[in-house]
């Protein structure tokens, strides 16, 4: 197997340490095209949909990509930015700011970029410029605080894929998940208090708070997928440190597709349940989401709202608790710096440095280095 060209390299240049944010993926416009080679790339992942692959391919082919795309880029339309897809958006605003908060850490040479698992950049885009960088070590960040097989776990097969075709291979570590890291629960409680300051806390007695998670098919946890209690820890931490009483608030999983049963209770069936009810106030937080994105934008904020206030609700207020803002950036910032111990450092002196890169070039010339 050929392996890929090295970039550029020349005795004496300092290396680097790379950060990679992953995230999961978006069309590169809210086009029906554009979906369709999204969806086309998204749904081909065997970890993403476990049906044999004959019979998938025929599904897939023939039924989905022939109807989905212009449903689903009607969709993506209500939620669309000035700049772009929300979730490219946030992602690329994470990635600088981080850039800038481990700036302020770490003295010794620091590259961040971003990636998506589907669609643009992607991964083997990431590991290229970080590599073209002279980053010889690069921790992969994936931005899903749960592990799933479908998100961390092709994430992770993915950088493998890449590192497979490259002869200089890079030193790896990949972030499993922070779901229950202190630092992630603080920022998700900060930014929920954050919005109750300005709205009003919700009256427990008639108002509840839903913490929606994306879904999985219920036999992954059947198989030994962590997902689903990954969630329910993440919940848990985060209600106790609201100071929140077992009714106060539900758990729920939503964007289930296709007819197999999948992780319950499902979110539209409860914000359903919950205007039957009687509550009259629902504020909604999707914790598993770092960026804002089709699922919390348009099936949340948009047809979650609707789903309640139709049943008989009286108010719901979608909440983002990640995204650009500053306790979610020291979040990432805290959760990078605890993975890259002894990578970097913040005592680092760049002159000494230069010094010894100079040393370094002059002895491979010595030896017969051409560059």
């Amino acid at each position: 197997m050929p392996f890929q060209p090295e970039p550029p390299f020349q005795h004496g240049a300092q290396l680097k340490t790379g950060i990679l944010l992953v995230n999961l993926g978006t069309p590169d416009a809210p086009t029906a095209g554009a979906v369709r080679r999204y969806l086309k790339q998204f749904l081909s992942d065997p970890r993403v949909v476990e049906i044999p692959k004959p019979i998938w391919w025929l599904i897939l082919n023939l039924i989905i990509l022939n109807v989905r795309p212009a449903k689903t880029a009607k969709k993506y339309q209500s939620i669309w930015m000035k700049e772009g897809s929300p979730l490219r958006v946030y992602t690329e605003r994470q990635t600088q700011l981080l850039r800038g908060y481990l700036g302020e850490a770490i003295k010794s040479p620091l590259v961040v970029e971003h990636a998506m698992r589907y669609g643009n950049p992607s991964i083997q885009s990431g590991i290229d410029a970080l590599k073209a960088k002279h980053c010889d070590r690069i921790l992969v960040l994936p931005l899903y605080p749960q592990y799933a097989s479908s998100t961390t776990g092709t994430v992770m097969d993915e950088v493998g894929r890449v590192l497979a075709n490259i002869r200089n291979v890079p030193g790896i570590r990949v972030v499993r998940n922070f779901h229950d890291h202190p630092v992630y629960i603080d920022a998700i409680v900060k930014n929920l208090l954050a919005h109750w300051m300005k709205i009003g806390r919700p009256n427990f007695k008639t108002d509840k708070l839903v913490m929606t998670f994306h879904g999985l098919p219920r036999f992954h946890l059947d198989n030994g997928d962590p997902y689903h209690c990954e969630c329910y820890k993440t919940a848990r931490l985060i209600a106790e440190q609201l100071g929140l009483g077992k009714d106060d608030y539900v758990v729920t999983f939503q964007s289930r597709f296709g007819k197999a049963e999948w992780l319950q209770p499902y979110t539209d069936a409860t914000l359903e349940k919950l205007g039957h009810a009687g509550t009259e106030r629902v504020d909604i937080i999707c914790p598993g989401f770092a960026a804002d994105c089709l699922e919390t934008l348009e099936e949340i904020a948009m047809e979650g709202k609707e789903t309640f206030l139709e049943a008989g609700g009286k108010t719901f207020n979608y909440l983002p608790v990640a995204n650009d803002s500053e306790p979610f950036i020291h979040a990432l910032k805290q959760v990078a710096l605890e993975n890259l111990a002894g990578w970097v450092s913040a005592e680092w002196d760049k002159d000494a440095a230069a010094k010894r890169a100079v040393e370094q070039s002059q002895r491979a010339k010595a030896i017969g280095a051409s560059s």
